[in-house]
């Protein structure tokens, strides 16, 4: 384990920030037996996954679907009058946080061994930094400040006062109008959550569809989806200018809002962090640049999660957490850019996928087998049969990428990140009993139809035939011997 030569009140390793990359790189460090000080601005630890992400998020879609629920229920029709009391819902939101909050608090960071001293870090050298002025030097530094969302320079937009995935949860009452700018996860998820809640809203999108880092036909099921909630769906449709009348969109309509809330994207939080004078580059967007161990252009400091160039995941940030740990404090080198990262939007139906894309599959020449939901039991159980399974497989019919539209996506893609990641063969998926019945029978009847195929084809079945005959010889010669 490298040891500090310096002065002895030097920490062993510094970590700034105390979101989900920050934690588990300080408590794996801690494991490791290193001296770990964490540095966290805010009030305690957690990071927007706890406070303003994940969490919160997906309690307020939760709350959303059970009144969607209720509604139908009773009018038998999407978007049905009724009142929604916000504060109540919000209220449940943060319930959901104050259950989870205590594994990422001072007092269980402090149990693991990691010393959390609250304050705003800046560099100040290649291994010092100050926290509000008082300096602290370091062997190896973590940069894992994080991300905060982007807002976009349309003049006028500011004096709106445009709420974010991080200041949603500060609304008092539910807007009657919301405009939501942007249609990746994040504004297709508070856009169908909000439509559900009651409000009208407006998704204006840049591009011609939603999700464009998804599959074309995924994108669609998720527009009808908004689109049965009530959510007016528009394309090529960026913000452009704010007129008394409301939000002027670049395909010449305007949409009136009560509120606007920006979901366009994510920017690195190093803004402040002195990182030119720890000799730390950063990309033309101040996302630190990092190798494949997550080593920045100072030998001494790493950087992990949101802040780098990698996907902006709260389960990729974890692994960087644990792989940037590893590296600084044993001097290991293990490679953050060889994890594979599944994704999941948590619309209804969700959207989750891994490896490679059906697209992607097709171009590469890879063979795509795709069940609909039609066929999975639990999917005409529960009347929900606009999704489907896809698997992308190599020419040995291993799985290298699956997709999956549906209830409870997000589920059935930890099996296939497996299959993805171990290079599993269709044979080997269908020789797993699986529980039935399931969303995830999508999975495994698709690897079923991929195997029967495989059977079914000229040489295998040759060699089938011919061992049917070869039986059927062995027991006639049985048979006359008797």
């Amino acid at each position: 384990m490298p040891t500090s030569s310096a002065r002895p009140d030097e920490v062993e390793l510094v970590v700034v920030g105390g979101g989900t990359a920050g934690i588990l790189t300080a408590t794996t460090a801690a494991a490791l037996g290193a001296r770990v000080v964490m540095i966290e601005r805010a009030p305690a630890p957690g990071g927007d996954c706890l406070w303003t992400g994940c969490v919160p998020s997906k309690s307020l879609l939760s709350a959303a679907r059970s009144v969607a629920a209720v509604r139908a229920g009773a009018h038998g029709l999407p978007g049905a009058t009724g009142d929604v009391d916000l504060g109540s819902v919000l209220a449940a939101v943060q319930a959901a946080i104050d259950r989870i909050a205590p594994d990422d608090s001072v007092e269980t960071l402090t149990a693991a061994g990691v010393e959390v001293r609250r304050g705003t870090a800046r560099f100040t050298g290649p291994r010092s930094l100050e926290v509000d002025g008082v300096p602290v030097g370091f062997d190896q530094a973590v940069v894992a400040t994080g991300s905060e969302p982007r807002l976009p320079a349309v003049p006028g937009l500011a004096e709106l006062a445009p709420l974010t995935s991080d200041t949603v949860w500060g609304l008092e009452t539910l807007p009657a109008r919301l405009l939501v700018l942007g249609g990746g996860s994040i504004g297709c998820e508070l856009a169908q959550a909000f439509a559900r809640l009651g409000s009208h809203v407006v998704l204006a999108e840049v591009g011609p569809r939603l999700l464009p880092q998804e599959d074309a036909d995924a994108a669609e099921l998720v527009r009808h989806a908004l689109t049965f909630d009530g959510v007016d769906v528009r394309f090529g449709a960026a913000a452009v200018g704010v007129t008394a009348g409301g939000v002027t969109l670049a395909d010449g309509s305007t949409a009136r809002a009560d509120r606007v809330l920006v979901a366009v994207g994510r920017s690195p939080r190093t803004a402040g962090l002195g990182l030119e004078a720890a000799g730390v580059a950063v990309d033309g967007q101040g996302r630190v640049l990092v190798d494949d161990h997550l080593r920045t252009s100072n030998p001494a400091v790493w950087a992990a999660g949101d802040v780098t160039p990698h996907p902006q995941y709260t389960h990729l940030a974890g692994v960087h957490g644990s792989v940037v740990a590893a590296n600084a404090v044993l001097g290991l080198r293990r490679r953050a850019s060889a994890v594979l990262v599944p994704r999941v939007t948590f619309t209804d139906p969700e959207v989750a996928a891994v490896g490679l894309s059906p697209e992607q599959g097709r171009t590469q020449g890879r063979r795509v087998v795709r069940v609909e939901h039609r066929a999975v039991d639990r999917a005409v159980a529960e009347q929900r049969t606009d999704g489907f399974t896809t698997l992308v497989l190599d020419r040995r019919r291993r799985v290298v990428g699956a997709l999956v539209v549906g209830p409870r996506a997000g589920e059935t893609i930890g099996e296939a990140a497996l299959a993805v990641q171990r290079r599993v063969s269709v044979s080997a998926l269908v020789g797993v009993t699986h529980p039935y019945p399931t969303f995830n029978d999508g999975l495994w009847n698709a690897a079923v139809g991929e195997y029967r195929s495989w059977l079914g084809g000229r040489p295998v079945r040759s060699v089938l035939d011919a061992l049917r005959r070869i039986r059927r010889a062995r027991r006639q010669a049985g048979r006359r011997l008797g």
